[in-house]
Formats: C-alpha cells, sequence, structure tokens
C-alpha cells in the first residue's frame, strides 16, 4: 500500500429476496449492532446492497456478485430463496440469516448445537423486545 492511502474498508454484504422498504427497521438495527461494537458505516465498514425485488431468479447473481467482491459476511433478507442463493455461492464466507423460522427446518444449519458451515442466526432486536417468536 502506498503511503498514506487508506486501507480498504471491510464490506458487508446484504442479500435481500424483496425490496429495501420492508427491511428498513431490521438493517437499521444491524447497524446499530455494529455501531454498538465499534463498526460504523463509511468509517471502518462499507455495505454493498443486493436487493432482488421478488425476482428470485436474480438471486444466485446477486449473491456470487457479493462473494466476488470479497465481503466479510453476506446477511440475508427474506428467508429461503436468499439462503439457498447465498449457501450456493460460498462455503467460506459467514452467513448471517435473519429468517424468522426454525433455523433447522429452513435449511440454514444442520442442528442448533452443531449449526456446520458458515450460518449464524440472528433474532431481530425488534421481536425478542416485544417478546415474539423470532
Amino acid at each position: 500500500m502506498a503511503r498514506g492511502q487508506q486501507p480498504a474498508l471491510p464490506v458487508v454484504g446484504i442479500l435481500a429476496s424483496v425490496s429495501a422498504a420492508p427491511y428498513a427497521p431490521f438493517l437499521a438495527e444491524i447497524k446499530e449492532g455494529l455501531r454498538d461494537q465499534g463498526y460504523v458505516e463509511g468509517k471502518n465498514v462499507a455495505f454493498e446492497y443486493r436487493w432482488a425485488e421478488g425476482r428470485y431468479d436474480e438471486l444466485p447473481g446477486h449473491a456470487a456478485d457479493l462473494v466476488q467482491l470479497g465481503v466479510a459476511a453476506i446477511i440475508l433478507m427474506g428467508g429461503r430463496p436468499a439462503l439457498a442463493a447465498a449457501k450456493a455461492a460460498t462455503t467460506t464466507i459467514p452467513i448471517v440469516v435473519t429468517i424468522g423460522e426454525d433455523p433447522v427446518k429452513s435449511g440454514a444449519v444442520a442442528a442448533l448445537n452443531h449449526p456446520g458451515g458458515k450460518c449464524h442466526r440472528r433474532q431481530p432486536a425488534h421481536r425478542a423486545h416485544r417478546g415474539q417468536a423470532p
């Protein structure tokens, strides 16, 4: 790296099967959680977004784009179609699953006590605060 050059920011990929609007609250929570850990968008972390807007056939290409960019992690929104695309695109990049269903039944992990692979489940904070099941 040349003198005075800033190192590249780590990039978090967001892969969603739908449009951004319905997931704005989830995205705000994710960014807040990262800020709580010292990661601030534009300062020491960047985001790369891929919204399929209901066009599920585009998800594999979007997932491949994120992998090609070398993202540090992929956060999924929008359920099983995004999960399938991400799992097909990488076995090395951590995948954070935000779907509200059982992660074993959805195929996100092999078992809760030994998930295997790179999938991790995150319970949305707004549901936890209201006592709703994830």
